[in-house]
């Protein structure tokens, strides 16, 4: 009974597997083979395992996935590493055997004519390994580059360059297509961090042994010991070879290795990789995954069962990348259907050559559009072909070391250089910094960073210009000797040049060129001998060679070792003790105008202060004038007479007198100065003057003080050179009239060597040019500059620097005071502004009391005169006659009266006509009594004296009694009648 069911269930299975095996041969045999070419260098090992790695994607990819109805057929054909048979085994699979596309060819070399003949069939070239940029310039639809673009690392070697501070490099690259394309775009990136390409090494693809060494020799003559190295594994390991032969594998050199070597680094040979140690490389980035280790063991077996006589073998990216694009292809292939596998043949004629008869894919378009959409995680990352380019843009950073490869960083477009494979994508910063990399051993087995450049120990030795010239040779001087053969230069400046090149940390070889023409004489001006360093013909030029912006364009300068600036020289004459006037000199014309004015101002402040108060600022108007004035003026030598009595006057002259100290002090010690110093008064002050007035000026012969000076729209007829320091002192001389000079220009150096020769006859008046003195000239980008310029900035503050300029410039200072820059000695307003503006506000102030006390004061009578009828003008005039009385009440006439009167009891009237014996007051005549109120008027004999006179009543008590005075003047009396009065007995 239990056997049955146990039968049913057995035979149910065998049933089920039979039937399975069934159905996938039938499935099988309704498959769709579509053709597939793949083209490579079978001879190489990159060739055989690409195709390795093509076979088993095609194997792993139908067996996940059986039931796909299409199955690529691998039509493969050997190229021999020949562009030609390339060629020909596209053309004989595209017509012969009419594949859908083609995978490869292996060489960005052989794949242009390829990509051709693909456009042409409309067949899809799918390359795994063609690299270089300019492929990708076709712009060929039909054309797919799997491998990462040779331009997507150029950024990634420009970034360590930048981190390490090199400022030149040098490519070396294979001669070719695939070499020359990326070369560009490297150049540009380099310039993009302020680094140089002063010289590009291409080497021939079948280049000797010797033919490379020669370029390597030409290499170490150069100061560049940094280099970039592009070309094939099988070029590479013949030039490390040489490079380490020669001795540039040694401690300051620095290579730099791109993809297409670092790639395929574990099939290189031990002999060329023990050549290579401390080469930096700049490798595609893959991530380790499960699925990679695995493949990679199964791919090992495989190939080493293929290729027996190869023996541990390494897969490469190049490998990954095969597999990615076969599996890309099959998807493609799948996802486009079964339909339209065929080409379309063209009308057969017998005119037709082969290349012409070749026919059109009709499902090639589309299959185009679906590999620009497959996308799917591979071996390799993440495949996503746009625009037919690989968007791969990940790098590492490795060092060769021992027997391979140590990574040092990682590198993405985002981050920049990161230490950390985890930071790829965490960071938020692009860094470039030399922190962000790990530790290198440098060739030479070095850890010391190289500094990208060397003073070159063969070859030749550095070429220095130098200047040639007649004048101020005490900077630069050629000389000539005959017996020798043999030429000496000598001078300031080369001594200056010699000693910084001492103080630098190693060795340079140099030595000094005239420039120089056949005859021995200047071959040409300044701005000739620094261009020639722009052309390569000098390495640097050393003289008297100013840093100027136009010359700066072509070549670099180092610091400056002297004064910078262009100045103006002219002739000076002493006429200061031959004028007669000289005594007018020490105040300007506008200090002179202010000060009489406020001579003039203050004293009619003091008149108004005192004349109320004060006999002695009281009289007719022509002695009151004469007083104020003289009062004014007398403080200028502190005699003045009369006495103020007012505060507010007081406080004014005080203020005055300081003034005026301060004016004749320094009045005194300018005209003093005038009168004992010699003046040295120079012919013209302003070069503008010179331009205006038509004038003649000298300049220097060769310099670019002529452009400077047309610039400034000098006539060119009216300047002339000279050559030396003699020669400007006979133009000088001479005079502009008599066919010599008014005026030269100098720079300052040479302005202080000639004014120390002739400091009594020329003086500077101003400086008209800036300049950065005199530098060293070298080639832009030169790494000697920054060295030598720290080199002259320890030379400057040493104690060096002063023995040089003893030595040649010293000399010639035979005054005891060179420097005759001449301003103007006479004093101006501007230097005394402030003590006028606080005189005058000081005596506005008190004159603004002094008013509004009057005004206060006698704003009864004031009042009643405004009131009156009468003119404007009228009520002023009463309103001044008001003020010209004497104010009585002052104390200055209230203590005079008490004085006066202490010892008169009687009244005393001296020339009186006729008097009352009981009157106070004086009679004036009847003919007096018709004037209205005069100045000082006359009270009559029934007129009732004021309060402040006394009170008239007998029984008055004399304690409350006001002695007063008054002065009485009465036209009609001869004489002045002087009232006294004492009130002690009334």
């Amino acid at each position: 009974m239990m056997k049955t069911p146990a039968r049913i269930t057995f035979s149910l299975f065998i049933f089920i597997i039979i039937s399975e095996r069934s159905f996938l041969a039938n499935a099988q045999n309704t498959t769709i083979p579509v053709n597939v070419g793949v083209i490579l260098n079978f001879d190489t090992l990159n060739g055989k395992m690409g195709f390795s790695c093509i076979d088993m994607a095609l194997s792993d990819f139908y067996a996940s996935n059986p039931y796909y109805k299409t199955r690529l057929v691998i039509n493969s054909r050997d190229s021999k590493s020949d562009v030609v048979r390339a060629a020909a085994a596209a053309l004989d699979l595209i017509k012969n055997i009419e594949v859908q596309a083609i995978i490869g060819p292996q060489n960005s070399t052989q794949a242009n004519f390829v990509i051709d003949l693909g456009e042409k069939a409309q067949v899809p070239i799918v390359s795994f390994s063609a690299t270089s940029p300019s492929l990708t310039s076709r712009r060929s639809p039909y054309f797919f580059q799997v491998a990462q673009i040779d331009t997507s690392q150029v950024k990634v070697i420009s970034g360590i360059v930048q981190a390490f501070g090199w400022r030149e490099t040098v490519p070396i690259y294979v001669d070719n297509e695939f070499g020359e394309g990326i070369i560009s775009f490297l150049v540009d990136a380099l310039q993009n961090v302020d680094a140089r390409v002063p010289y590009r090494s291409p080497i021939p693809p079948l280049a000797s042994d010797d033919e490379i060494g020669e370029e390597l020799y030409k290499l170490m003559t150069m100061q560049t010991r940094v280099f970039i190295v592009h070309m094939p594994t099988n070029l590479s390991s013949r030039l490390f070879n040489k490079a380490k032969e020669i001795g540039m594998m040694s401690e300051g050199y620095v290579w730099i290795t791109t993809n297409v070597i670092t790639n395929s680094l574990s099939l290189i040979e031990q002999s060329v990789l023990n050549s290579m140690q401390g080469v930096l490389g700049v490798k595609t980035y893959f991530p380790e995954t499960k699925e990679l280790e695995n493949f990679t063991a199964r791919w090992k077996r495989k190939f080493q069962a293929e290729n027996p006589a190869i023996l541990n073998a390494e897969l490469t990216v190049i490998g990954l990348w095969a597999y990615d694009a076969a599996l890309a292809l099959a998807r493609a292939v799948e996802k486009v259907g079964t339909a339209n596998f065929y080409f379309e043949k063209t009308n057969a004629s017998s005119n037709l050559t082969e290349l012409e008869a070749i026919g059109v894919s009709q499902n090639g378009p589309k299959l185009c559009e679906a590999l620009l959409g497959i996308k799917f995680k591979g071996l390799a990352g993440n495949f996503n072909l746009f625009n037919g380019q690989s968007q791969s843009s990940t790098f590492k950073i490795i060092n060769v070391n021992g027997n391979g490869e140590r990574g040092v960083a990682f590198w993405t477009p985002e981050n920049g250089l990161t230490r950390n494979e985890l930071n790829l994508r965490n960071s938020s910063t692009y860094s470039t910094s030399m922190k962000n990399l790990g530790p290198i051993i440098w060739p030479g087995d070095s850890s010391i960073v190289p500094k990208g450049w060397e003073i070159p120990t063969y070859g030749k030795r550095l070429k220095i210009g130098v200047p040639v010239k007649d004048g101020f040779t005490e900077f630069v001087k050629v000389t000539y000797d005959p017996s020798s053969n043999r030429t000496q230069v000598t001078g300031y400046c080369i001594d200056v040049f010699n000693a910084v090149m001492e103080t630098l940390p190693y060795a340079v070889s140099y030595e000094f060129i005239p420039f120089a023409n056949s005859s021995g004489g200047s071959a040409g001006s300044y701005d000739d001998m620094v261009y020639q360093v722009y052309l390569g013909n000098f390495d640097a030029v050393v003289g008297d060679t100013t840093i100027i912006a136009n010359r700066s364009n072509f070549v670099d300068f180092t610091l400056p070792y002297t004064e910078s600036g262009v100045s103006l020289v002219v002739p000076i004459n002493d006429s200061g003790k031959k004028n007669a006037w000289v005594f007018l000199k020490p105040l300007s014309w506008d200090l002179w105008m202010a000060s009489g004015c406020f001579f003039v101002f203050i004293g009619f402040i003091v008149w108004v202060l005192e004349h109320r108060i004060n006999d002695d600022f009281r009289g007719p108007p022509s002695h009151q004038i004469g007083t104020s004035l003289w009062y004014s003026f007398s403080t200028m030598v502190f005699a003045q007479r009369e006495t103020v009595v007012s505060n507010l006057a007081r406080f004014v002259v005080i203020i005055w007198i300081f003034v005026v100290f301060i004016l004749t002090q320094s009045y005194t010690a300018s005209l003093t100065s005038l009168l004992t110093v010699q003046q040295l008064q120079p012919t013209v002050t302003d070069i503008n003057q010179l331009i205006k007035n038509g004038e003649y000026v000298g300049y220097k012969e060769g310099s670019f003080l002529l452009g400077i000076l047309q610039e400034m729209k000098f006539d060119k007829t009216k300047l002339k050179a000279y050559d030396s320091a003699e020669e400007c002192d006979e133009l000088l001389s001479k005079g502009g009239a008599n066919g010599g000079i008014d005026a030269a220009v100098f720079e300052i150096p040479y302005m202080e060597l000639f004014l120390g020769q002739y400091c009594s006859k020329y003086t500077m008046v101003e400086s008209i040019f800036k300049t950065d003195g005199f530098g060293f000239v070298f080639p832009i980008g030169s790494p000697l500059v920054s060295d030598v310029s720290r080199a002259v900035l320890n030379v400057i503050e040493g104690e060096k620097m002063k023995e040089i300029e003893n030595a040649w410039l010293g000399q010639q200072n035979n005054c005891t005071n060179s420097n005759n820059q001449v301003s103007s000695a006479s004093l101006s307003l501007a230097s005394f502004w402030g003590l006028f503006l606080i005189a005058g506000v000081a005596s506005l102030l008190a004159l603004i009391i002094s008013m509004s006390m009057f005004l206060y004061k006698e704003r009864q009578q004031i009042l009643i005169h405004f009131h009156s009828e009468g003119s404007i003008w009228r009520r002023i005039h009463n309103t001044l006659r008001i003020f010209d009385r004497k104010d009585l009440n002052s104390h200055t006439f209230r203590k005079r009266a008490l004085q006066d009167g202490s010892g008169i009891n009687s009244v005393h009237v001296i020339g009186a006509s006729e008097t009352s014996p009981n009157s106070n007051y004086l009679q004036c005549p009847s003919s007096y009594s018709t004037h209205s109120e005069p100045p000082f008027a006359c009270r009559g004999a029934s007129e009732t004296p004021p309060r402040e006179y006394g009170d008239p009543s007998p029984n008055s008590q004399a304690s409350q009694l006001a002695p007063a005075i008054e002065l009485m003047s009465c036209p009609n009396l001869e004489g002045t009648i002087t009232l006294e009065i004492a009130h002690e007995n009334c």
